[in-house]
Parts: structure tokens; sequence; C-alpha cells
């Protein structure tokens, strides 16, 4: 299956507290992060609106409530019995205030109208507690229960999900298969040549890390396209990521533009050959430095407009894809 013009897919992982299971320490760590994320959200769905982009937004369930009430009503019945409870939210939930202006870390309810409000903007899943496939002590049935209340958060803003995010990209075959079933046709996928996250070995671990660093910046996996792959009707689709949009780092800078051009390199590959480009990241990374990891997204878009007259590249949201799939 592909499609019949290259194509740009930017996807958004939207978890604020969540991202780091509520656990009040990691809250307190990442607080200028997640502070910095609602402010920085108004001003990215002003620049994809400015270059007329078609983004998806993967948002945890937890966001959509606008109230503690409402919050607690939306709990699945069964939920994952994680071995390590630190992990999980339900472990905090309790200490999470009354609602969005008491606690705008917790909830997003006027955050998810924002991107509503703008086109072209498709509102995802990531899960409905930042769930974790991978961990040991969750079971497919905690699986299953986590989307269904996904879906009814979302519902009671008219929005059925179509697409779904893992939580830190950890896919299992068996639970693509019960997000099909619980009406996902879409996920983001790992990338082709990505580096394995699996490996349990210390040493291995870190040399895997230190390659997809530099990886961000050298070619050393050659070009990351996204090639949508349809195994068969039991699971999603997969809409693969290429490239994670590192945020914008002080320390880092004089290295910037080597690794703004292992990304327009990319996305010039994809466009001259009838591609597809995915390029993802959490709103979060642009909580701090705002204005110079908005300044790198503009730079990513000015080269995406050039290749949309050249070579008529689109912009599409996950879903989209899908649709336009022959």
């Amino acid at each position: 299956m592909s499609l019949s013009k290259p194509f740009l897919v930017i996807s958004l992982d939207f978890e604020l507290a969540w991202g780091v299971n509520a656990n009040p320490v990691r809250v307190e760590r990442y607080k200028n992060y997640f502070t910095g994320a609602r402010k920085a959200i108004p001003h990215i769905l002003r620049t994809f609106a400015d270059y007329q982009i078609h983004a998806t937004w993967a948002v945890v369930g937890c966001l959509f409530a606008r109230n503690r009430d409402e919050l607690m009503a939306l709990l699945p019945r069964e939920k994952p019995a994680y071995i390590n409870p630190n992990i999980s939210p339900y472990n905090f939930i309790q200490l999470v205030g009354r609602n969005e202006e008491e606690a705008p870390l917790y909830y997003a309810p006027s955050l998810i109208k924002e991107i509503m409000n703008y086109p072209n903007q498709e509102i995802a899943s990531h899960t409905f507690s930042h769930y974790f496939c991978w961990e040991p002590g969750q079971d497919a049935l905690a699986f299953q229960d986590d989307l269904i209340s996904a879906q009814k958060a979302a519902a009671h803003y008219g929005i059925q999900l179509n697409s779904i995010v893992f939580p830190r990209n950890q896919i299992r075959a068996d639970y693509l298969r019960i997000s099909r079933k619980m009406g996902f046709i879409a996920y983001r996928g790992l990338p082709k040549y990505g580096f394995d996250k699996t490996i349990k070995s210390k040493p291995r671990m870190l040399l895997m890390r230190g390659l997809r660093f530099a990886d961000f910046y050298f070619p050393l996996t050659g070009n990351n396209i996204c090639l949508p792959q349809n195994e068969n009707n039991a699971t999603p689709v997969n809409i693969p990521a290429s490239r994670f949009l590192r945020p914008w780092s002080p320390a880092l800078k004089i290295f910037e533009s080597i690794r703004l051009k292992r990304i327009v390199s990319e996305m010039t590959y994809a466009a001259r050959n009838g591609l597809g480009y995915h390029l993802w990241w959490h709103p979060e990374n642009f909580g701090l430095n705002i204005n110079e990891n908005l300044a790198v997204l503009k730079r990513v878009l000015d080269h995406f407009s050039k290749l949309r007259e050249s070579f008529g590249m689109e912009s599409l949201g996950i879903t989209e894809v899908v649709n336009r799939m022959q």
C-alpha cells in the first residue's frame, strides 16, 4: 500500500504530569517542563496554522477530565498491577487536585479544546493512564480497560479516537489486536532502523543510547523514512516514526546546524522519492527554551514548504495517512 504523494506526519505525545506517572517527586523535578508546555502549546498551534500543518496530538486520557469527580468516574475497572508501584499513577491519584485551575499539570480541558479549535489537528490516544505495555504485572485485560476509559474520556468532547501512540513506544503484537478491537485503525510504530530498546545488559544499553544520540546528528542509520505497513485487518496500520525532534539545548547549540541538516536531508529524500517522513516530540520538550525550540520548528517547516512547492509533499495526520492509502 502506498500514497500518491510524499507526505509529512507530525505527532506529539501530550502527557503533562501523567508522563511521570503522577509521582509527586518526579512531577516536582519536571515541573518547569510541564508548566512550560502549557505555554508552548498555543505557540505550536499558531505555528502549525501559519504553515497549514496537519498534526496528531496523542493525549493521555486523564487530561480530558474536567474535574476530580469526572476523573474518578473515568477510571478503568481493571487497573494494571505493575510490580513496580512507583510507575502506577493510580498509587498517587488521591493526591491530584480538584480541577485544571487548581492542578494544571493533571487536567487540560482548556488546551484540548484549543487544539480542537485549530484546523487539521487530530486528537489521538496516548492511552488513558500512560500505560506501560512491557512492564511486569499488567495484563491484556487491564490494557483493554484502559483503552475503554480513553475512548470514554474523548467521547465527552465528541471525539472518536482513531489512532494511538504507545507510551515509551512499548508496542506488543497482541496489544495491537486489542487496539484494533477498541476502534484504533492506526498507530505510530518504531523507526525501521531504530536501535534496540529492549536490551537489558547495561553496557550494551549505554552503547545503544550513545548510538541513538549520535544518529540525531550524523547519518548512522541512513534516511529514516515513513513507510505505512498494514500486516492484516486485525491490527492497526503502522505509521512508523522517522525522527524524534530533540529539544534545543544551550549545551549543544554549536551542533544545531548539524541536527537540522540531518532532519531536512531526510525530509528531502522522502519528498524526492515519493515517501513519507514522520517527525514527533512531546509538547513538554518545548517547555524550556520555548523561543529557541519554536525557531527550530519554523526552520523545519520552512523546508517543508519548499518541498510542498517542489514535490507536492503533503501534511497529513496519522489517521489521514490511513484514509489516503491505496
